[in-house]
């Protein structure tokens, strides 16, 4: 039951990753989603390069980002600043259920897609709209990276730095702009059901800045309620419970215990480890006390740690009813059995024969995987989708020739 959506048109007018990957989500879940770009090279997502990493290197021929943020879409090149590609812009925004854009409303206002005239196509389409900063307000025209609205402004950066670091945590791509993107398209869905409810299309608004401050919403309420700049944390591998901790291992990986009720845990996980004698060391019990005495323990679990492998201790707490896991590698990821059971990849083929794999958003339905798509290419379905406007070749060849379509 993956297509919930099936039935559903959207009309995304967005560049980069964080409102494409709400329509790449909207397709996942089963809606007809048309990427329109223009005529001057298309999304400039296409030609990103992440992490100084050669597309001639890859062993696939697709692009990490745009498979991401662009799998399962259609795409059209438009010039909808000419009069024949308003028209066609006007004729897809006609039939479709949401517009989806990340133009700023300065860019809007100029192409003419005004709130009420995109109500002049079409009365009953939802216009959902992600921004680095919201819609309202003195900045609501400036443009917003993840990086800068996201981690920086929002406070994730600060929330995340411990004060021993000599810089600011960063990010990998894309990291806020796939959490906002997966929001907006929960707010899409929720417009829907609305509109379906009562027959009013709401307009959507969500930002980078907004899902910034939710991811560290506990931060902002603590500095409002104390009057303090963060929760406080203590230096770099210490935490208040040492069950709730990393651990290096004797090959340099990492296990994260996060034991938060250590009276209930704490003496088999002691004797699961090989340290029974930690289980019952008035020190540590009950929870309390292996608070006061967080720096002794501590240093009992890293030296007990630090005497073998992780896989021997992927053995020895494989039966642990706390949790517990892993810090895997992306490549450790793709191997995960429970990633794989859950349907959590997409699974593709090139043009080339090769194999490869993406992500699907992380919502399903009826314990059913989104069947696996790729991102289209730049303009691939420019015809097939002017023909279902009622265009016939004539018009297309015209339209070309104009330079009003790709």
């Amino acid at each position: 039951m993956s297509g919930l959506l099936d039935g559903v048109t959207v009309v995304e007018l967005a560049s980069w990753t964080y409102v494409p990957s709400a329509g790449a989500a909207l397709s996942d879940w089963g809606a007809d989603v048309i990427k329109v770009e223009d005529v001057r090279g298309g999304d400039p997502c296409r030609n990103l390069i992440v992490g100084g990493l050669d597309p001639a290197d890859s062993r696939v021929h697709a692009s990490v980002l745009m498979e991401i943020g662009n799998h399962g879409k259609r795409s059209i090149g438009v010039d909808i600043k000419s009069a024949m590609g308003r028209t066609i812009l006007g004729e897809l925004l006609g039939r479709a259920d949401v517009f989806l854009t990340n133009w700023l409303p300065g860019p809007l206002a100029r192409a003419g897609l005004t709130v009420p005239q995109i109500r002049e196509f079409n009365p009953d389409v939802i216009i959902a709209r992600g921004s680095g900063q919201g819609s309202r307000g003195p900045e609501k025209d400036r443009g917003g990276f993840d990086a800068a609205s996201y981690l920086a402004r929002a406070g994730v950066a600060h929330a995340l730095t411990v004060a021993d670091q000599e810089f600011p945590v960063t990010q990998t791509p894309a990291f806020g702009d796939l959490q906002g993107g997966i929001t907006l398209a929960g707010g899409i869905a929720a417009a829907l059901f609305h509109r379906e409810r009562t027959g009013h299309a709401p307009i959507v608004d969500s930002s980078l800045l907004a899902q910034g401050m939710w991811a560290v919403a506990p931060d902002i309420a603590a500095a409002d309620y104390f009057g303090i700049d963060r929760i406080p944390v203590g230096p770099a591998g210490t935490a208040p419970n040492p069950a709730v901790n990393r651990y290096r291992t004797r090959d340099g990986r990492w296990v994260q215990l996060v034991l938060l009720q250590a009276d209930r845990f704490w003496r088999g996980f002691c004797e699961r480890i090989g340290r029974p004698d930690l289980g019952v060391d008035e020190r540590f019990t009950p929870l309390a006390n292996l608070v006061v005495n967080q720096e002794a323990a501590t240093a009992e679990l890293r030296h007990t740690f630090a005497e073998h492998d992780l896989s021997h201790w992927q053995q020895a707490l494989a039966n642990e009813p706390g949790v517990w896991a892993t810090i895997a590698t992306p490549r450790e990821v793709l191997d995960d059995p429970q990633a794989q059971a859950n349907g959590y990849f997409l699974t593709v083929t090139d043009d080339a024969g090769q194999q490869y794999r993406t992500v699907s958003a992380p919502v399903q339905f009826d314990e059913t995987p989104p069947p696996p798509t790729r991102a289209p290419e730049y303009g691939e379905h420019t015809e097939e989708i002017l023909l279902e406007l009622g265009m016939d070749w004539d018009q297309i060849i015209a339209a070309k020739d104009a330079g009003a379509v790709l």
